[in-house]
């Protein structure tokens, strides 16, 4: 092979290759627990998170780590109804080493338009959600709205907090 076909197929692979692969495998797997919850399946919605995932909820006291968060979610999943998300954008991103990926999305939900982001680790060749953080979307001219219907609760979980 001469060099110039040599350098083109290197540009080629390292343009339009395994990375491209790698972030469609990561929106099929974030799509498809997104879909598990919608679907109320449990088990795939968990599988596809590392056994020490954490997911962020929207209150302030959400901080859920994987046994903790499986005995929340499991009543929502039992009564065949858990949350529905549906990604408006993503945007993915992946380590050199093709091991590690983040990502942010803008999602429809029944709570409006929200941001998700999110942290996937590859596990025995398998993308798996370790970390998630979902947000609701406030518009800028709205937060000061927010604040005041926030003051009471916040200023009292604060307190506790500082504790």
């Amino acid at each position: 092979m001469n060099k110039l076909a040599f350098f083109f197929l290197f540009v080629v692979t390292v343009a339009f290759g395994q990375n491209d692969t790698a972030k469609q495998n990561i929106n099929e797997v974030v799509d498809a627990w997104h879909k598990a919850a919608a679907d109320a399946d449990f088990d795939t919605y968990f599988n596809l998170m590392t056994t020490d995932g954490v997911f962020i909820g929207t209150d302030a006291t959400e901080n859920w780590q994987n046994a903790a968060f499986k005995t929340f979610s499991k009543p929502f999943f039992d009564r065949g109804k858990a949350w529905s998300f549906s990604a408006l954008e993503r945007n993915v991103y992946v380590n050199e080493a093709e091991n590690f990926a983040w990502f942010d999305e803008l999602l429809d939900t029944q709570m409006k338009i929200c941001r998700g982001s999110g942290v996937l680790k590859k596990t025995n060749g398998e993308w798996k959600i370790a970390h998630y953080v979902l947000s609701i979307a406030v518009p800028n001219d709205k937060v000061a709205a927010l604040v005041a219907l926030k003051k009471e609760s916040d200023s009292i979980l604060t307190v506790q907090l500082k504790q």
